[in-house]
């Protein structure tokens, strides 16, 4: 998607979002001071942080469109992640007085004076809420927008849990039993943890997740179709805001080959990738050798070693080299195996059973994608 696209596109949700949730915070407010309702003044407020969620979104997409420069040069694309972290915090902030409302409200009741007006209004503000919470949520999976994301699905929980404030409110209407400030305690415990699992994602995003599977796979493959690469391995995506990467992979040229050999079809790669997929790629070479009789029993040899292995994926980047008797090989490994020293001296120990005479160069590595 086109970064104009993608940003008109998220202006245009968050300042619908901003308008519908300022007029159905002040309508719910108001119905709720007059009916003594904490539940309906409580998602009132709960609207009115929507809308100031939504204000956020709109001002982070404007600052992450900004063009890089000497101090941000790869852009400011992951003001993104710093405005759904803030995002999450109101929502959080949001739902701990809720909470505290709510309490105060079962030890300290007040009278209610709901109608059923003002019940249908509710009702109808939370059919607006529902669809306007589904729309958003699928405008920011469709631009890969966290904030607008944890907006949305904010909305069409808020749009749910109205059902619980109408029916307290129809009780107490026909029975004069209050179930208001329960209610309100069950929605604020949604509203909290929605603000703690946008907190959690966006602090993900920080911190830096996988590159996207998806992305990856793609770039293997044209990768692993350039004329003169052998395989493609260690792949690493650095995100610096949806559609923006950089990143790194190993190839595999046939050890007989020169780099002048292969330069044209790899320099025709790299601005394929940066126009298909936006990812400035840096390119490792290993040079292999896949028909020497004695590499080929080399292979076979660590191969079986590498399937003894619960935690080795797979090995790559093997080379023996004749004029310091040294053997290079790497290893993927999972998150699992802790003691990285010990997989290395299990393996140098196997190979000087069969190689004692050759030096063990070892990498150890996991996938970064």
């Amino acid at each position: 998607m086109k970064e104009t696209t993608r940003q008109a596109r998220i202006v245009r949700t968050s300042v619908l979002g901003i308008l519908v949730n300022l007029l159905i915070a002040v309508v719910k407010i108001i119905i709720g001071m007059l009916a003594s309702s904490i539940a309906i003044v409580s998602e009132g407020i709960n609207n009115a942080t929507d809308a100031g969620s939504s204000f956020l979104t709109y001002v982070g997409s404007k600052l992450s469109a900004r063009h890089p420069d000497e101090k941000h040069p790869f852009g400011y694309g992951r003001i993104e992640y710093l405005t759904g972290m803030v995002v999450g915090i109101l929502i959080l902030y949001a739902g701990i007085e809720m909470l505290k409302e709510s309490v105060d409200g079962i030890f300290h009741p007040s009278e209610m004076n709901v109608s059923m007006l003002a019940i249908i209004i509710v009702a109808v503000t939370a059919v607006i809420k529902f669809f306007l919470g589904i729309y958003t949520v699928k405008v920011a999976k469709s631009v890969e927008y966290e904030a607008l994301l944890a907006v949305g699905e904010e909305g069409r929980n808020d749009a749910c849990f109205s059902i619980l404030t109408i029916l307290s409110s129809v009780i107490f209407l026909f029975t004069g039993f209050s179930l208001d400030a329960y209610a309100g305690i069950i929605f604020s415990i949604v509203v909290i943890k929605s603000g703690i699992e946008s907190l959690k994602s966006t602090a993900a995003d920080l911190i830096g997740r996988p590159g996207k599977e998806e992305l990856a796979k793609k770039i293997y493959r044209e990768v692993r179709a350039t004329d003169g690469v052998i395989s493609a391995i260690d792949m690493m995506l650095h995100d610096y805001g949806p559609d923006r990467y950089s990143g790194s992979v190993n190839i595999e040229i046939d050890h007989k080959r020169n780099i002048g050999e292969v330069y044209e079809e790899i320099h025709k790669l790299q601005l394929r990738i940066m126009e298909e997929y936006h990812v400035t790629m840096v390119f490792g070479i290993y040079a292999v050798d896949e028909d020497t009789a004695s590499v080929s029993e080399l292979r076979k040899y660590i191969g079986k070693f590498v399937r003894s292995q619960e935690h080795v994926k797979s090995f790559h980047a093997l080379y023996l080299s004749k004029d310091t008797d040294t053997i290079y090989c790497d290893f993927i490994v999972d998150y699992a195996l802790k003691d990285w020293e010990e997989m290395r001296e299990s393996f140098e120990i196997y190979m000087k059973e069969q190689y004692p005479q050759h030096k063990i160069a070892l990498t150890i590595e996991t996938e970064f994608v």
